[in-house]
């Protein structure tokens, strides 16, 4: 639940290469050290995975005063903790041109207690202390510790009078309701991203965009392609149009991303496969799902009640991307403002162990890309980061093919009860294999 105020790089292939075979070799060595000296875990008793950083986030910490807030700066991605009863702040230097945009993802820890008000809430103020914007994510029905994000904006608008001159601006983060009952005693982790957007050459006015088609889609139909979700928005999977199969574990949250370019409108679809146990237990909001734009603004979201039994629903139908959905007053179409890569963060209840056991749910995926592609708005500067709100072909290619099979020799790293002789071992063929695979690929 949500409430809101107020150019890629690339490698050649030869050295891709190397760079998965190191790290799987590293990995397995890793995990052979990490298993000496512990007890091997008993089927079942596996633990959900995890929030997953970005490997490059720079740790910091989060100010009492405006004094001394550290800046935080376009295109960086940072670490820090969120204290359970303090605000945190933040300092962005802006010039009167571009809108920024700052998220704040809130990690609590995993097996706490979590209230169904609480979540996160992120504001941006300008020097005097006017709140240029605010939005709150709380953890909503589920009431079950997992991965919430909320955003806030610097926006550059006819339509804003407030917060548009140069200067020193001010990220205040803080718990939605660290008072309210069950609430986490505990600090959270948080992941801090910001993003800057220039203004275009031809003002496009105030206008909200006119109609658009709002019928729900068919769920695209076919045989499903395995694909793993991501720990964190850093790993989500890239989805492209298709049906897509995972299997979710309770209190576990899975990160997908699809690319949505200019003109085209997102459809998707949720399902829990049938659990093959007595379907007689009834679980309101096993399943959220989440849709964030490209800078982790909530969208959408929908929560799916689970009784052992197939379960599908769908979000809410979404406008075509577009530059000028950002004067509609809906948050729903507001958000849609740019292409880029989207997110489908995907929730399972830990509820759902209490009934139907432990072990992981189908979970199908039906995404459908509706609308027709068109020209980017003509930005008088660039993006930063420089490739957010693009889609980069290569990287749609991906979310076609392959990675299955990888996959899968993956996962047999986490299997419960490998010795640390039988992980080197098999880290070692793993490298092997992966490497082959790749070298087969690469053109002589």
């Amino acid at each position: 639940m949500r409430g809101r105020q107020g150019t890629a790089r690339r490698t050649t292939a030869r050295r891709r290469c190397g760079a998965v075979g190191r790290p799987v070799l590293a990995a397995a060595l890793g995990l052979g050290i990490a298993l000496m000296g512990q007890p091997a875990r008993a089927a079942g008793q596996d633990t959900v995975p995890a929030y997953a950083f970005a490997e490059d986030a720079r740790r910091i910490e989060g100010a009492a005063s405006t004094a001394d807030a550290v800046e935080l700066e376009p295109g960086r991605t940072y670490r820090s903790t969120l204290p359970p009863d303090a605000k945190v702040l933040f300092r962005l230097e802006l010039d009167d041109t571009e809108t920024a945009y700052a998220s704040a993802t809130a990690v609590p820890p995993p097996g706490t207690g979590v209230s169904v008000a609480d979540g996160v809430k992120v504001t941006v103020e300008d020097a005097d202390g006017r709140s240029c914007d605010a939005d709150t994510a709380t953890f909503g029905a589920p009431g079950s510790p997992h991965p919430v994000a909320a955003w806030a904006m610097r926006e550059i608008s006819p339509r804003r009078s407030l917060c548009a001159e140069a200067g020193t601006y001010y990220v205040t983060v803080e718990r939605a309701a660290p008072d309210a009952r069950g609430a986490s005693p505990d600090p959270w982790e948080l992941e801090l991203s910001t993003v800057s957007e220039p203004g275009t050459r031809t003002p496009d006015g105030t206008a909200a965009p006119g109609a658009w088609d709002s019928a729900t889609s068919a769920p695209v139909q076919g045989t499903a392609r395995r694909r793993s979700g991501g720990a964190g928005f850093a790993q989500a999977a890239p989805l492209g149009e298709g049906v897509w199969r995972d299997d979710i574990r309770p209190g576990q949250t899975l990160f997908y991303q699809v690319p949505v370019d200019w003109g085209r409108q997102l459809h998707a679809t949720a399902e829990l496969g049938s659990s093959g146990t007595d379907a007689s237990r009834y679980v309101a909001s096993a399943l959220t799902l989440d849709l964030y734009n490209p800078v982790r603004g909530q969208v959408e979201d929908l929560s799916l009640g689970y009784d052992g039994g197939q379960k599908s629903k769908a979000l809410k139908p979404l406008p075509p991307v577009a530059h000028e959905n950002r004067h509609a007053s809906g948050q729903q179409v507001s958000a849609v403002r740019f292409a880029g890569a989207y997110y489908l963060v995907a929730h399972l209840s830990p509820q759902v162990a209490e009934h139907y056991g432990d072990g992981p749910v189908p979970l199908t995926l039906r995404v459908r890309l509706g609308g027709t592609a068109r020209n980017a708005p003509d930005y008088a500067g660039g993006t930063v980061p420089e490739d957010v709100f693009t889609v980069d072909d290569g990287g749609a290619a991906s979310t076609e093919g392959g990675g299955a099979g990888d996959e899968t020799l993956y996962r047999v790293l986490a299997a419960g009860g490998i010795g640390t002789g039988s992980a080197l071992v098999v880290g070692l063929g793993i490298w092997t294999v992966v490497a082959r695979r790749r070298g087969a690929a690469l053109p002589e």
